[in-house]
């Protein structure tokens, strides 16, 4: 697999146009993609660049810690997340990672998952973990803005009508897809805002880039199984007994609270059983560079 990834990182400066679509492994892997690197253009922002490349703004920066992303570098190699290894849950319907903030859509009958960005909900109005489904698919969708979002709008002068119609002036964009969690009030939907994909900015619905929920939308059925994880650490116990980690940063909830970053037990008894120490383990978990790390490579390396 290292070889692999070096043999990408060598085909050179390749672009990512649009959401990631792979096939799913075969063989035993549970990895997809490979690294890609952008020679940042004069005048480029580390947000232009995420757009280019359909990836989150933070899961950008996150691969690049220390970049300034407003003015990068003419020049600067960027590295671009655009490998992933897949979460533990069934292959079926939608997921969601909100500590890497990507929604995986796994296609039926294809044997295929797609990869998007998304924005979740912001501290206090934090997205929260499920297992549901879809309940409803909206095309032009009002918006009927809740109490707690009509006093966030008062406070700063400006009041909000009852009803939202569609159009521009709408906040949930061109498509909705109602979850069945709870009483409803949790949508993936689209946006009319320029910014916000890959960020905690929302009252805590799942949002999405405009052409991306344009093509999931007329995927995707009533019933559709969604979850909703919080995993900020993957592991990758590779068919050739390499082992990678991804780690990103735990989410800050309401009560102030974050998952523990500890290294997964069987990662643990794995390490332990081949008798290999866990230091570049521990490292890549407090990088929390958000992209996948070999920390132990091919059983066939290490004798």
């Amino acid at each position: 697999m290292l070889r692999k990834t070096l043999l990408a990182a060598c085909l050179g400066f390749s672009q990512w146009l649009s959401a990631a679509t792979f096939e799913l492994p075969t063989d035993g892997s549970n990895m997809v993609g490979t690294l890609q690197y952008h020679s940042v253009e004069a005048g480029e922002t580390m947000s232009d660049i995420a757009k280019r490349y359909d990836v989150g703004f933070l899961s950008l920066m996150a691969a690049n810690k220390g970049v300034d992303p407003f003015l990068p570098s003419e020049g600067y190699v960027l590295t671009i997340p655009s490998q992933a290894i897949l979460p533990e849950v069934d292959y079926e319907g939608i997921v969601i990672n909100l500590a890497e903030l990507r929604l995986y859509y796994f296609e039926p009958d294809k044997n295929v998952v797609h990869i998007f960005p998304v924005g979740i909900g912001r501290i206090g109005q934090d997205t929260p973990e499920m297992t549901t489904t879809i309940s409803q698919l909206r095309e032009n969708p009002t918006w009927t803005p809740p109490t707690s979002i009509r006093k966030d709008y008062l406070a700063k002068g400006i009041e909000l009508p009852d009803v939202v119609p569609a159009g521009p002036e709408n906040p949930l964009g061109d498509y909705a897809m109602r979850l069945a969690y709870g009483t409803g009030s949790y949508l993936i939907h689209g946006t009319n805002k320029d910014f916000g994909i890959g960020l905690r900015v929302s009252a805590g619905c799942i949002r999405m880039d405009p052409k991306d929920i344009d093509w999931l939308f007329y995927q995707v059925k009533l019933g559709t199984k969604v979850r909703v994880i919080d995993e900020p650490i993957k592991i990758a116990l590779e068919p050739d007994r390499s082992v990678f980690i991804e780690a990103h940063e735990p989410l800050t909830r309401s009560d102030g609270t974050k998952k523990a970053m500890e290294l997964p037990q069987e990662l643990t008894w794995w390490l332990e059983e081949y008798g290999i120490r866990d230091q570049i383990a521990r490292a890549a978990v407090l990088a929390q560079n958000g992209v996948p790390v070999e920390v132990v490579p091919a059983m066939e390396d290490l004798e």
